[in-house]
C-alpha cells in the first residue's frame, strides 16, 4: 500500500500543477486587458477606454458635447453665433459641418521623453477630456492660424473638410465650463497630459516653457511630478516644436 501511494502521489501532483498552469494562461489569453489608471477615466467623452499594460487605447466619435454653429440647425446642440471670437477676431464661418468620426487614440501608458521629439502631424495631435482631438498650430504644412484662427466657434473649435472637429487652441468649454484653466484637458499621443493656461494661481506663459511647449512639476493629477504641457494664448497654443515624448498613433 506505500509504495502504490509513493507512485501516484507525484503523478497527481503533476496534473494539479498543470491544470493550474492551464487555468492561469487561458485567464491572460482571454482578457488581454490591463487596469486602466484613474486619471485616464477623466476623459468622459471617449467611447472606449482600454489599456494592455504598454498602450491605453482610446476611442470617441470627436464631437463635442458643447453648443456650436457647425452643428446642423435640426441638431439639439446647434446654436447660431456671430462676433467674437478667439483672439478678439471677427467670426466668420467655414463651410464645413460637424460630422462623427471614428478616431482610435493608441497612447504610451508609462510616457519618456524622446530623444528626436518628432514633428506634430497636421490633423490629430491629441484627445481632449471630452473626446475632441488636438490640432497642432499649423492651418496647413507651416502655415499660422493667423486667418484659419477667424474661424473658430463660440468655444474655439472648428470642423475641417470631412467634419471632424478640433481644438487648436484653448478649449474654454473646457477651461470655463466642465473644469478651470488650471486643470487637466487630456493627453497628446505621447502620452503626456495637457493643461490649462494657470499653473498656481498664475498665468502660464510661452516664457515659461520649453522648446516644446511644457515643463516638469507637480500637478494635482501627478503630485510627484510629471511632464506636461500648457495651453497658452500665443503661437503655438498647445505644443511647440515637437512631441516631447514618444508619440503613439491615432487611426481614423
Amino acid at each position: 500500500m506505500k509504495l502504490f501511494k509513493l507512485s501516484i502521489l507525484p503523478l497527481a501532483i503533476l496534473l494539479i500543477s498543470f491544470a493550474c498552469k492551464k487555468s492561469a494562461t487561458d485567464t491572460t489569453t482571454s482578457t488581454g486587458t490591463a487596469t486602466v489608471p484613474e486619471v485616464y477615466k477623466k476623459i468622459y467623452g471617449a467611447s472606449s477606454i482600454s489599456s494592455d499594460g504598454t498602450y491605453l487605447t482610446i476611442k470617441t466619435t470627436g464631437t463635442p458635447d458643447h453648443k456650436s454653429i457647425y452643428y446642423a440647425t435640426s441638431n439639439s446642440l446647434y446654436e447660431n453665433f456671430s462676433g467674437t471670437t478667439f483672439g478678439g477676431r471677427t467670426f466668420a464661418k467655414n463651410p464645413n459641418s460637424i460630422a462623427a468620426q471614428t478616431l482610435t487614440f493608441k497612447i504610451p501608458l508609462n510616457p519618456a521623453v524622446s530623444s528626436n521629439h518628432a514633428s506634430t502631424p497636421l490633423g490629430p495631435i491629441g484627445i481632449s477630456l471630452n473626446g475632441v482631438p488636438f490640432y497642432n498650430q499649423y492651418a496647413g504644412p507651416n502655415l499660422p492660424l493667423t486667418n484659419e484662427a477667424n474661424s473658430f466657434d463660440q468655444y474655439y473649435g472648428h470642423p475641417q473638410q470631412s467634419g471632424q472637429y478640433h481644438y487648436h487652441v484653448e478649449p474654454i468649454y473646457l477651461t470655463t465650463v466642465k473644469a478651470t484653466k488650471s486643470s487637466l484637458l487630456g493627453f497628446l499621443l505621447d502620452g503626456f497630459p495637457v493643461y490649462g493656461p494657470m499653473e498656481n494661481g498664475s498665468l502660464v506663459t510661452n516664457a515659461m516653457l520649453d522648446a516644446y511647449h511644457g515643463h516638469t512639476a507637480a500637478t494635482t493629477d501627478y503630485p510627484n511630478g510629471i511632464y506636461h504641457y500648457h495651453i497658452t494664448d500665443a503661437d503655438p497654443y498647445i505644443n511647440g516644436s515637437g512631441f516631447y515624448g514618444t508619440a503613439g498613433t491615432v487611426t481614423q
